[in-house]
């Protein structure tokens, strides 16, 4: 019976210490693997060996948390399954040729922290769940063909540092809930096909280092408001519509000198000048 005891005792650790993620998180990974064409993958996974040898994909207490795959000749799509990986704290399928559009219901990974989709071949639109990951710090989708309004309700990520969205076809204007994001510190929307005007509630997001937004149909005076960032250390808003007079303190922190186009198409130069009551736009 002592034996019996033992034995049944070995049998449990042994199981304890191969013991790996639940089955539900497991088949989520291999229909990942198999919607991104695996076989072809830069570095391939195991699937009969335990999930937390698998390529990128780190494991703790038996949670999959991170899945980093950047630059490994992913083909395909993200399958809705990704979602079942309720513990992921870091998705990052940066730089690969993932195509179609990012899962709805994103936003049930509640723990996220990093979603790095950027540089692939994406579509649609952001979806608005995306605004339900409260806890996201990190969102870059930048050089993907995504279309569409950014989410009304993106000002929900109140955690959020980096948003970076560049070279898509987004558009519409800015929501105002954006403007209420207090830890945003890199913020770049440039190259795409945003509308409106940069509201002076700027101000609010009093974090912010690097703002982008050249080339874009922007309009409206530039609100004198981001003078107030102090943290601000580079900016590029030319290439919109914006016109009237900026200050010297603007004007050197733009990477092209204000440079905006009229109605017409022509390149303008903003004036520089501390009047502020002026709205006068000189060709250049």
């Amino acid at each position: 019976m002592k034996k019996i005891t033992t034995l049944l005792f070995i049998l449990l650790f042994s199981i304890s210490m191969f013991a790996n993620v639940s089955q539900s998180e497991k088949d989520a990974l291999i229909k990942l693997y198999q919607s991104t064409n695996g076989n072809q993958w830069t570095v391939k996974w195991d699937l009969l060996s335990p999930v937390s040898t698998w390529y990128g994909v780190k494991v703790l207490d038996e949670k999959v948390i991170s899945v980093r795959l950047a630059d490994n000749n992913l083909v395909g799509e993200i399958p809705v399954e990704i979602v079942n990986l309720v513990s992921l704290q870091e998705l990052d399928l940066h730089k690969n040729q993932i195509s179609g559009n990012i899962p709805s219901t994103i936003g049930k990974l509640k723990e996220m922290k990093v979603l790095n989709l950027s540089f692939n071949k994406l579509s649609g639109t952001i979806p608005p769940s995306v605004c339900e990951m409260s806890n996201l710090k990190d969102l870059e989708l930048y050089m993907n063909s995504l279309s569409g309004e950014l989410p009304m309700q993106i000002g929900a990520l109140k955690q959020l540092e980096i948003l970076s969205l560049f070279n898509n076809e987004i558009e519409g204007e800015i929501p105002n809930s954006l403007y209420d994001i207090k830890t945003i510190k890199t913020l770049l929307l440039n190259s795409n096909k945003l509308v409106g005007e940069l509201s002076r509630d700027v101000e609010n997001m009093t974090s912010l280092e690097n703002l982008s937004l050249f080339d874009n149909k922007m309009i409206g005076q530039v609100p004198m408001q981001l003078e107030k960032l102090d943290h601000l250390k580079e900016m590029n808003i030319s290439y919109n519509r914006f016109n009237g007079l900026v200050s010297k303190d603007l004007a050197v922190l733009d990477t092209l000198n204000m440079t905006m186009l009229n109605e017409q198409g022509i390149t303008v130069l903003l004036d520089v000048t501390t009047d502020r009551n002026s709205a006068i736009v000189s060709e250049d």
